[in-house]
């Protein structure tokens, strides 16, 4: 017999299964999860679900976890980004582009180069200037290169004469990301300290910034400090380019005691392997 009670109250469950599906979905969608491997290199899922990876070095890094080692253990890939030639920030690019068959996006020369010594076939070798958009993962994500404050040399060794080589990196760029929900991350790459910071900030507002710290080769804890509190004033940072090799000595502490107590920026520091959600 029909109960026309138990009909209207499994109604009402399915119609609340639905309603919480779809906040849950939505809720999903406006989510970034931002993962670090060491250094430079960044895992960021999109909430379209979309996958970009950052200066690649994992296989070879003294700071990256066991787990990372292997270049599968990040899944699918849709896009790599390098913001220059040096080999703590390409070395893995050629394996990880061709393992998922994803371009490798950098500067124009540094791309010219890895194309003409067939490191990677055109296709996945794509270059763009500083100030360039490139919208390769679809209309609604967009990045643009900046300028960054650094060099960018090819290190390659020549298997026709065992001999390593040093070819043009074109110049070294950072990387505004902006996302499907407009949450911007800046990729500063490896840079000093530049006044044209300030433009970066005022202009493309960046709500996560990636910077490096570790001194010698990019900027120290205090100059970063300058850099966040005066030019860039980001929502949120998170420190990188720190304690790989003995040189790079800044550490997280330092640079949020230059901060300072009054620093509007809020620094979320994060052991290699470890992700947050934004």
């Amino acid at each position: 017999m029909f109960d026309i009670r138990i009909f209207k109250n499994t109604l009402r469950l399915l119609c609340g299964i639905v309603l919480f599906s779809i906040s849950f979905a939505t809720f999903a969608e406006n989510k970034t999860e931002v993962l670090w491997l060491g250094q430079s290199a960044f895992k960021i899922t999109t909430p379209s679900g979309k996958v970009i990876v950052l200066d690649p070095w994992m296989t070879s890094n003294p700071k990256t976890p066991v787990a990372y080692k292997k270049l599968e253990a990040l899944g699918k890939v849709d896009l790599i980004l390098v913001t220059h030639g040096h080999f703590d920030h390409f070395s893995d690019a050629p394996e990880l582009a061709k393992m998922n068959n994803a371009p490798v996006y950098g500067p124009a020369g540094l791309m010219q180069s890895v194309a003409a010594l067939d490191i990677l076939p055109a296709n996945l070798a794509q270059g763009f200037g500083k100030g360039g958009t490139v919208t390769p993962l679809g209309p609604n994500i967009h990045i643009t290169a900046v300028h960054a404050e650094h060099s960018s040399e090819l290190a390659w060794k020549n298997s026709a004469t065992s001999r390593e080589e040093v070819h043009v990196g074109g110049e070294p760029v950072g990387y505004i990301i902006e996302l499907e929900n407009g949450f911007k991350i800046y990729h500063m790459g490896d840079t000093g300290l530049f006044g044209d910071m300030k433009m970066i900030g005022e202009y493309y507002k960046p709500d996560l910034i990636l910077i490096p710290i570790g001194g010698h080769y990019v900027m120290s804890p205090k100059d970063a400090a300058m850099a966040t509190n005066t030019l860039l004033k980001p929502r949120l940072a998170i420190p990188m380019h720190y304690g790989t090799i003995s040189v790079l000595k800044g550490t997280p502490a330092e640079y949020m005691d230059a901060l300072g107590k009054t620093s509007s920026t809020e620094v979320t520091v994060l052991n290699p392997g470890e992700a947050i959600v934004f």
